[in-house]
C-alpha cells in the first residue's frame, strides 16, 4: 500500500505543476492592463509605473513565473489588486464556508442517496424502484441553481423556514439552519446519481454466482444484500462518490451566488468581474489543487476497498 500511494503521490506532482502553468498563463493572456484595471482609466502614468513596480508586474514574464511558483510554494499567492489584502488571507476567510457547505451537502447525498439506491435494487422492476428511477431521472435533469433559486423562492420568502441569505451566526445550529436548504439544492442531484449508480452495481453484483450460493444455503436477505452484495459494489460506488464529491465542489460556486453565501466561488465570481487578477489566480489554483487532492485520496480508498490493486510497474 505504501508503495501504491507513493506512487500516486509521485504522479500528481507533475499535474499539479501543469495546472500552476496554465493559471499563470491564463491570467497573462487575459485582455486589459491590471494596473489600469486596479486604478481606474484616468489614473497617471506615474501611479500606473508605481503599482507595477509593487506589484512585480514590471519583470520579464520568465521571472514572474518563478516568482509565481516561488510564492505558491511559500504560501504567498499574492495581493490583492483592489484591496492589498493577501490573497491567502481571503482564501482563509472564505474557504471555510465552501468546505462547510461541500461536506454538508455530500453527507446529504450518500444519507440520501446509497439507501435509495439499495431499495431500489431490493425491489427492481416495482413500484418503489420505478419511483425511484423517475426521482433519479429529474435530479439529473434539472440545473443545481435553478432548483436553488426554487427552493429559495418557497421555503425561505414564502413560508420563511429559512433564512434568505447568510451563514447564520456562531452557533452551531444557526449555521446548520442557514446551511441546510443550499445544500439539500446540491444534494438533490448528488442524491440522484449516487442512488441510480448504487442499483446499477447492486444489481449486478446480484448476478454474481456467490449471491446465488448464498441464498442457496438459506442466509438471510439483509446478509446477502449489505455483507455480500453492498460490500461488493462499493468500488464503482466510491468512484461516484470521488466523483459527485468533486461536482459538488464545482457546483457551490452557483449556489453561493444563488443563496448569497460567503466562500471560495463567489469570491473568485467578484474577483473576475473587478479584474482582480491575483485573486482569481488564487481562487481556481485552491480549486484545482483541492481536485488534485480528492483524487489521491480516492486512490488510497480503492486500497482499503480493495486490497488486490497495488502499482503495477
Amino acid at each position: 500500500m505504501v508503495r501504491y500511494i507513493a506512487q500516486r503521490l509521485l504522479d500528481a506532482i507533475p499535474t499539479i505543476f501543469l495546472i500552476l502553468t496554465l493559471v499563470f498563463v491564463a491570467m497573462r493572456i487575459l485582455p486589459g492592463d491590471p494596473a489600469i484595471a486596479a486604478l481606474g482609466d484616468n489614473a497617471l502614468p506615474e501611479q500606473i509605473a508605481e503599482f507595477r513596480e509593487r506589484m512585480g508586474l514590471n519583470v520579464p514574464l520568465w521571472q514572474q513565473y518563478f516568482n509565481f511558483l516561488w510564492g505558491i510554494f511559500s504560501l504567498d499567492l499574492g495581493r490583492s489588486l483592489l484591496s492589498n489584502t493577501p490573497v491567502t488571507q481571503l482564501i482563509a476567510t472564505y474557504l471555510p464556508y465552501t468546505l462547510e457547505l461541500t461536506l454538508f451537502a455530500m453527507i446529504l447525498g450518500v444519507a440520501g442517496g446509497i439507501p435509495l439506491g439499495v431499495f431500489a435494487a431490493v425491489n427492481r422492476n416495482k413500484w418503489p424502484d420505478n419511483a425511484i428511477r423517475g426521482y433519479n431521472l429529474i435530479g439529473y435533469a434539472i440545473p443545481d441553481f435553478y432548483l436553488g433559486a426554487l427552493l429559495l423562492i418557497f421555503f425561505a420568502l414564502n413560508l420563511g423556514w429559512f433564512p434568505i441569505g447568510g451563514v447564520g451566526s456562531g452557533d452551531i445550529w444557526s449555521r446548520i439552519h442557514a446551511v441546510f436548504l443550499p445544500a439539500l439544492t446540491l444534494a438533490f442531484v448528488k442524491t440522484a446519481f449516487l442512488g441510480r449508480l448504487t442499483r446499477t452495481s447492486l444489481l449486478e453484483v446480484f448476478g454474481k454466482d456467490y449471491i446465488r450460493t448464498a441464498r442457496a444455503k438459506g442466509a438471510r436477505e439483509n446478509r446477502v444484500v449489505y455483507r455480500h452484495g453492498l460490500r461488493n459494489a462499493l468500488l464503482p460506488i466510491s468512484t461516484g462518490f470521488g466523483l459527485s464529491l468533486l461536482s459538488t465542489l464545482s457546483g457551490s460556486v452557483a449556489i453561493e451566488l444563488v443563496f448569497n453565501r460567503p466562500g471560495i466561488g463567489r469570491m473568485l465570481i467578484s474577483a473576475i468581474a473587478e479584474r482582480d487578477y491575483a485573486v482569481v489566480q488564487g481562487g481556481i489554483i485552491v480549486f484545482a489543487l483541492f481536485v488534485v487532492l480528492i483524487n489521491l485520496l480516492m486512490d488510497l480508498v480503492y486500497v482499503i476497498i480493495d486490497p488486490r490493486i497495488r502499482v503495477t510497474k
